[in-house]
């Protein structure tokens, strides 16, 4: 599993937590002291949450399960979208649908809709309608691929989140909690980490430092993948050699 380094941490600027006069007490234990005004978060602490959810998404994906990554802020969206692109996982950076979880028939409907306009525009459908009627298709189909082109491919609930900024995701978070879905999360000193199942104390406003905590994250759940794909191809050479093993068997017992 992929370890964190306190050192990458503090260079990355992950120690950095808001104003004192911004923060939630409920983050004390995580908090190291304070600096100028602003809460500086004890990177050990961090170092060993960091792991404890790397570990568990690690198992969550060597199982084949999906992780759905979660970041509509400026400072994240871009991070978020290329480690999640990666790794294949399905993540939102646009505008959260509300009911993208608690609601997911809904929002399934939705991406049938425009796998339905690309089948149309496939088979000539498309151009049977009129320019208006086209002009107004395209716009609805741009507008699903802006919101929900990224999750696309996930045909069923995800069995986990991965949030940065709860406070901003705060509807992604209660929404998962409702369905039982376990939630790991950047956590700052603005934050409640009660209302999360696996915190990582961080700065979660600065790219650098998102980008730092997704590197090792990115790196446990690629593990993860590659520990699916063995078992996968082990197997499916247990399951040949026992069809072979039978052949001969019922070779042997013809003869």
């Amino acid at each position: 599993m992929a370890k964190a380094n306190v050192k990458d941490l503090l260079e990355a600027g992950v120690h950095f937590g808001h104003m004192t006069r911004k923060w939630n007490p409920n983050m004390a234990p995580y908090i190291f002291m304070e600096k100028n005004g602003i809460h500086i978060i004890d990177l050990h602490k961090t170092a060993v949450k960091l792991d404890e959810a790397c570990n568990a998404l690690e198992k969550i994906t060597s199982a084949g399960k999906k992780v759905l990554f979660v970041a509509t802020k400026k400072q994240a969206k871009e991070v978020v979208a290329k480690h999640a692109s990666e790794l294949n996982m399905p993540y939102i950076t646009e505008r959260w649908p509300g009911g993208m979880l608690t609601n997911f028939v809904t929002i399934r409907k939705a991406v049938k809709k425009m796998n339905h306009i690309d089948k149309m525009k496939k088979d000539g459908t498309f151009e049977t309608l009129s320019k208006k009627e086209r002009l107004q298709v395209d716009r609805q189909r741009a507008n699903l691929e802006k919101n929900l082109g990224s999750i696309a491919d996930m045909v069923r609930l995800p069995s986990a989140l991965f949030v940065v900024d709860i406070m901003s995701e705060h509807i992604a978070v209660t929404e998962a909690k409702k369905l039982g879905i376990p939630v790991f999360a950047i956590v700052d000193t603005n934050s409640d980490p009660r209302k999360v199942d696996f915190v990582i104390p961080g700065n979660d406003d600065a790219s650098k430092a998102i980008d730092m905590i997704l590197n090792v994250v990115s790196d446990s759940i690629k593990e993860g993948l590659s520990q699916r794909k063995a078992d996968k191809e082990k197997s499916k050479e247990e399951g040949e050699k026992v069809s072979a093993d039978a052949d001969a068997d019922f070779d042997q017992a013809a003869e």
